[in-house]
């Protein structure tokens, strides 16, 4: 496996994350309660290695051996959450002959504990989706996709909270405008809600009313554009309060560390997103000491 430092010993490194006390810092060995996040995105139904004749990824990727990683940082650390911001789906002859199903199981053989939704999954209609859910055992995420008016309504929550070693985590999903994206046909009803309004509302709620030490988005917004305008991950972190991470997709963006922006508080937001394809395994480490009070390390793990 290789490893690639996130975080050096940087200015980088001493930014502020949200509130509490919550900072980056390379010290591994800081606090006394020790979190492990895991994520990946834009898997896109990327089941086995790429072959070693690829150009770009030779004998990069594939679920047995991203099982194999997650299963050793377990060992290592119990109090681990595995999280996908989204594009599940398409990409290989394998969602084509099973339609998701099997991108869903071996999913839940990993035992992630939740995914947001990107556009790709709706690639099979609201109705495929809704085919593939008795086959997931993870939570599916997304706070701004409103579809009361679809199949799908009841099996998509806004956000989770987690209770992990006494860390109180709570997790919301966001997703990208799907107009233009996804044939209307495909998503029907679904209704998408400015991702800005929403991120507001879920992190005040899970800060203020439901008192996390944690507040995680996964996201489907994409990284950065050029258009200022344009929902985006960094936009998202320059506009919350609480949000503490942000995990991304969409943009299939090869992070060579977490970016840093900082929140209408003045404090930092980690965003990070690990490409595409399941040939990277982001791992984020939180250390809260007894005042949850925390340090960040982060790294990604070519798998």
């Amino acid at each position: 496996m290789k490893r690639r430092e996130f975080l050096t010993n940087t200015a980088a490194t001493s930014a502020l994350i949200g509130l509490g006390g919550l900072g980056l810092n390379s010290c591994s060995s800081i606090g006394r309660k020790h979190i492990t996040i895991l994520h990946t995105n834009d898997v896109h139904s990327h089941i086995d290695p790429f072959p070693n004749s690829h150009s770009l990824y030779a004998n990069l990727g594939g679920i047995a051996r991203r099982a194999t990683l997650v299963e050793s940082i377990r060992n290592e650390n119990p109090n681990t959450l595995l999280f996908d911001a989204g594009d599940i789906f398409q990409g290989t002859p394998y969602f084509n002959f099973y339609g998701g199903e099997l991108e869903f199981k071996l999913m839940s053989k990993l035992n992630y504990d939740a995914a947001t939704i990107g556009n790709h999954d709706f690639d099979n209609g609201v109705d495929g989706l809704l085919a593939q859910v008795p086959h997931a055992s993870f939570e599916l995420l997304s706070a701004n996709y409103d579809f009361s008016n679809t199949v799908m309504d009841g099996f998509v929550k806004p956000f989770k909270i987690y209770q992990v070693d006494g860390v109180k985590i709570g997790v919301y999903g966001l997703g990208i405008a799907l107009d233009g994206l996804v044939t209307k046909r495909l998503y029907k009803e679904t209704l998408y809600l400015n991702p800005f309004e929403i991120a507001s509302d879920m992190e005040h709620k899970l800060k203020e009313e439901e008192q996390c030490d944690l507040v995680i988005c996964l996201s489907h917004l994409g990284y950065d554009y050029e258009n200022p305008e344009r929902p985006s991950d960094t936009q998202l972190a320059q506009r919350t309060h609480y949000t503490n991470l942000i995990i991304g997709g969409h943009t299939h963006t090869f992070l060579d560390k977490p970016d840093i922006r900082t929140n209408k508080n003045g404090d930092s937001v980690l965003i990070n997103q690990v490409g595409a394809f399941g040939i990277n395994l982001g791992r984020i480490d939180f250390y809260f000491d007894q005042d949850k009070n925390a340090s960040v390390n982060g790294v990604s793990i070519s798998v």
